[in-house]
């Protein structure tokens, strides 16, 4: 395994051996996933995990997390991108719940509440753990990952990035996003849209019995930013954020495919392939 950071010690990055000995990246998400599935559990095995426990994510991280927490009887919270945002829901429930874990796919997590940012020396510590967890248990870190897809099946996030420079890309951008809101997709890669939800008007709209049903979306502080998502009735999430720091906006797919048990190598490079097959269709979807 190697483990590396980068030079303000907030974010971190791992590459493990695979079944054939390869080298392969862990992604963000993923890391994200194996976090939050090993802290629950630990938790659980070691008979601390408490009704006042809760961990975080951020909306556009993915929602194997959520399907994680909902099985063990976790409280989850979604947040805005950004640590400010989990550190904001930490000082919300300080004294009242307990933080056990939180992070978000740009390879941040924060196992403990001691400070209030990314955290990569706790977190690789934490990695460190797991992987010694997994060795004592006959497995590698890449089993591990790959233990978590057969419990609760494979997704595959991917990001797209669309460069929009100068003004006139500043315009484009924004009008993207005036256009996704006035004309949104009925059909993603040929699944009906059955849920949308716009954080800029805080409000969701939800397909039930043929017709759309609108709810208020409740976020800290009633605090709004502009992202849209779609999520389809087979499973798909599309996420859509211009970008607050670059002359971009970005596309968060999270792709899920069909899969069995036991869950091997091969299944991951099969589910993978499958996944990043779709992404063009997904991109033809949304005009891109």
């Amino acid at each position: 395994m190697v483990i590396a950071s980068d030079p303000d010690a907030d974010r971190i990055a791992i590459v493990c051996r695979n079944d054939k000995g390869e080298w392969v990246i862990i992604n963000g998400n993923q890391t994200n996933i194996m976090y939050h599935y090993y802290i629950i559990n630990n938790m659980k095995r070691l008979g601390k995990l408490r009704p006042d426990m809760y961990v975080v994510k951020t909306i556009v991280t993915s929602e194997l997390i959520r399907k994680i927490a909902d099985n063990l009887g976790v409280t989850l919270t979604d947040e805005y991108t950004g640590f400010k945002w989990i550190a904001n829901r930490i000082r919300m429930w300080e004294g009242k719940r307990k933080y056990i874990g939180g992070g978000e796919e740009s390879f941040g997590f924060l196992p403990y509440d001691a400070v209030r940012d990314k955290c990569s020396p706790s977190a690789i510590c934490l990695i460190c753990e797991i992987a010694a967890y997994a060795k004592d248990n006959g497995m590698t870190l890449y089993d591990y990952l790959l233990k978590i897809y057969e419990d609760y099946g494979f997704q595959r996030e991917t990001t797209i990035n669309v460069v929009r420079p100068g003004k006139s890309g500043a315009e484009e951008i924004a009008q993207m996003m005036v256009d996704y809101r006035a004309n949104a997709p009925k059909e993603i890669a040929g699944e009906k849209v059955i849920k949308i939800k716009d954080f800029k008007l805080l409000k969701q709209q939800e397909l039930k019995d043929g017709k759309w049903v609108e709810s208020p979306i409740e976020m800290p502080l009633n605090a709004t930013s502009n992202v849209l998502q779609y999520f389809t009735e087979g499973g798909l999430k599309v996420s859509v954020r211009p970008s607050g720091t670059e002359p971009k906006i970005k596309f968060y797919f999270e792709i899920p495919v069909k899969s069995g048990k036991p869950f091997t190598g091969a299944d991951y490079e099969r589910c993978t392939a499958e996944a990043e097959a779709r992404v063009p269709a997904i991109k033809a979807s949304l005009g891109l």
